[in-house]
């Protein structure tokens, strides 16, 4: 009954907060200069190979066939291509561009997306919801125009769960930058993470999880990120309580501007300092998810928040102090602005393998068993140190993560008691703990603690 009433009262807040979004009367926003980064010291990555305790019996955990893997077999690579043919297709969707053209521009971009999340809703019998937020953008000082942020939700069914959100830019732009009629195909900037949101609201859409599940479309991420500053503005306003966000961009090429080829990676960046930074243990925690599924692609937690003198939507909500994190493609073969970033470059299995890894991410955050709770490492007559913890409802085991000082990611090993009495637990800067349920589906994260 609890669970019901919880997904009722869900999308009837949905339904009113959308109802808000129709038409911003938002003074323009101020586009404040990109924070400098003092670049960090080198972090070594330390693999994330399994922790063996040998008094204990405590080895890694194995991965093994489980809830996630049948979803992420429902990605197809046809579907996503189509998708990105389809953008390219509007020759151009630049904010600049006209808005009421059906063949092309920023505006038939729009409509596509729209449509598209009008034909998965209606397959599964209204479980998505999708609404705009209308806000002012610059194209430049003199020119403004008119950006709208699509966002399609999966209300929650538990009661205080959370939302994630996961966000994509849909604009694009050519040479010169302000010329809103250059073409401007945007093949993998952005189409790809385009393609892998509207396939991720496809699959997900057919259920229901623990969490808020929001896909955002943004508008006007190439002029300062505009659309993605409006869109976390709201969120702290209508005080949403975000376990993190995912910003998809250019995820679908495998090549450097040499030819040099990488297939097996995918970056992670994230603001820090690494050992405070909620958006670098949300990094950390992706590929502490992923090391765990055993995914295709290794996901490399990088040092910084992005490439450098570069930025991404996640910004806009790091700046809040929420987590987030941006996925990208391991090589960069085109530029921003490129008229050649077109679908010809495009590696239609590495895009595949890159929406399988934010699946898998959103479905463990969202729908997996909740994390352990009032965790204590308390010391023992024996010299030795116990971490003990609360036993989570649904769950089977618990994988600890150890994060080594100076390490980007973490270390782990498998328990499935509710405390353990170890006397090595001060070597590591930071511990995490992860509860997994009899359907192979490991849970966020919990809070760090910090040995002393």
């Amino acid at each position: 009954m609890h669970l019901r009433t919880a997904a009722i009262l869900s999308g009837f807040m949905l339904l009113l907060l959308a109802c808000n979004l129709g038409i911003s009367d938002n003074a323009p926003p101020t586009l404040a200069p990109l924070p400098t980064f003092t670049p960090q010291a080198t972090l070594g990555y330390v693999a994330a190979r399994p922790v063996v305790i040998s008094e204990i019996d405590v080895t890694a955990a194995v991965a093994s066939e489980s809830i996630v893997s049948s979803l992420l077999e429902q990605v197809e690579s046809d579907r996503l291509m189509s998708h990105i043919r389809s953008l390219q297709g509007f020759r151009t969707r630049h904010i600049g561009s006209t808005q009421v053209s059906p063949q092309e521009g920023i505006g038939a971009a729009r409509k596509y997306i729209k449509d598209q999340l009008e034909i998965f809703s209606a397959a599964s019998g209204g479980n998505l919801y999708t609404f705009e937020q209308r806000f002012e953008a610059f194209v430049t000082s003199d020119e403004k125009s008119t950006g709208y942020n699509i966002v399609s939700a999966i209300s929650g069914a538990e009661l205080n769960a959370g939302t994630i959100i996961i966000g994509a830019h849909y604009d694009s732009v050519g040479t010169p930058l302000a010329d809103g009629e250059a073409y401007a195909p945007g093949a993998n900037d952005n189409g790809s993470g385009v393609a892998a949101l509207l396939e991720l609201a496809r699959i997900m859409s057919t259920a229901q999880y623990r969490a808020t599940i929001m896909f955002v479309f943004f508008s006007a991420e190439e002029f300062n990120r505009q659309g993605s500053i409006n869109f976390a503005a709201w969120v702290r306003d209508k005080n949403i309580d975000m376990l993190g966000m995912i910003n998809v961009d250019t995820i679908g090429n495998v090549h450097d501007q040499n030819g040099n080829r990488n297939d097996r990676q995918i970056r992670v960046f994230s603001a820090g300092p690494n050992d405070t930074s909620v958006s670098r243990k949300m990094a950390r925690e992706a590929n502490f998810l992923g090391y765990n599924y055993n995914l295709a692609l290794d996901l490399r937690v990088q040092d910084e928040i992005d490439r450098e003198n570069r930025y991404g939507d996640h910004f806009s909500f790091s700046e809040l102090g929420y987590p987030a994190i941006r996925l990208i493609n391991a090589y960069e073969e085109k530029r921003n602005a490129d008229p050649t970033d077109t679908i010809e470059f495009i590696e239609p299995e590495y895009l595949r393998q890159a929406t399988q890894v934010i699946l898998a991410i959103i479905k463990s955050l969202g729908d997996g068993p909740r994390p352990p709770a009032n965790i204590v490492l308390r010391n023992r007559d024996d010299g030795k140190r116990e971490l003990v913890w609360e036993p989570v409802a649904d769950a089977t085991s618990y994988i600890i993560a150890l994060r080594p000082r100076n390490s980007l990611i973490y270390q782990q090993f498998s328990f499935e008691e509710t405390k353990l009495a170890w006397d090595g637990f001060t070597d590591y800067a930071g511990i995490a703990i992860a509860a997994k349920d009899e359907r192979g589906l490991i849970g966020p994260l919990s809070r760090e603690i910090i040995p002393r």
